[in-house]
C-alpha cells in the first residue's frame, strides 16, 4: 500500500497486486511517465520545435494510451532535478510501477545523476523526446539516458508519448 496525492494534493491510499514480480494496479501494468524541465511550458515554448500541444494534452495522450491497453499511468513534471530523482528512488523503494517513460528534457544531455538513478528501480525505461534531438544542436546529440533505456523514441511529436506508453506496457 502506498500513499498518493490526488490533483488537489490530498493523500489517497492505493492497493497494488504483484504480477510477474512487477507491480500492477487494478487495470494491469502501472506506468510512470516523468517529464523534465520546461515541459510544463509546452504550447508556449518554441512551438516551431515542440508544436502547439500543451502539457495537459501530453497528459491526456498518455492516459488514453494506457487506458486502451488496460494499464494505469501516472504523469508527472518537474523543473527540480532532485524532485525527479526522488520520484525514481521511490519506484525502487515502493516497487509500485512496472516501467518508466521519461522525457528528461535538458537533463538528457547533462545529468549523470539521472542516469545513475534510473538503473536503481530495475524496471524498463523508455526515453522519449518530442523533437528529433539528433537533428538539432550538436550538444543535444548525446544522451546519458539512452545507454540504459530499453528504447528511445524521438521526433514524433506528442505521438511519441503514445508509442512510449504502448511499448512500456509491452515490456511490463
Amino acid at each position: 500500500m502506498i500513499r498518493e496525492s490526488d490533483a488537489h494534493g490530498v493523500g489517497q491510499l492505493s492497493h497494488f497486486r504483484c504480477r510477474g514480480g512487477r507491480y500492477s494496479g487494478a487495470m494491469g501494468p502501472r506506468i510512470l511517465v516523468l517529464n523534465g524541465p520546461n515541459l510544463n511550458m509546452l504550447g508556449v515554448r518554441q512551438p516551431q520545435v515542440y508544436g502547439d500541444n500543451s502539457y495537459a494534452d501530453i497528459v491526456e495522450i498518455c492516459r488514453k494510451a494506457a487506458s486502451e491497453r488496460s494499464a494505469e499511468v501516472e504523469v508527472r513534471q518537474t523543473n527540480d532535478e532532485s524532485e525527479l530523482l526522488g520520484w525514481i528512488h521511490a519506484v525502487a523503494r515502493e516497487r509500485n510501477f512496472s516501467a518508466i517513460v521519461i522525457n528528461p528534457a535538458a537533463w538528457t544531455h547533462t545529468s549523470v545523476a539521472l542516469a545513475d538513478a534510473l538503473v536503481i528501480p530495475e524496471v524498463p525505461i523508455i526515453e522519449v523526446h518530442i523533437s528529433n534531438v539528433h537533428a538539432r544542436e550538436p550538444f543535444r546529440h548525446h544522451s546519458y539516458v539512452s545507454p540504459i533505456a530499453a528504447g528511445v523514441i524521438a521526433g514524433f511529436g506528442p505521438a511519441g508519448y503514445r508509442y512510449a506508453v504502448d511499448r512500456a506496457v509491452d515490456l511490463s
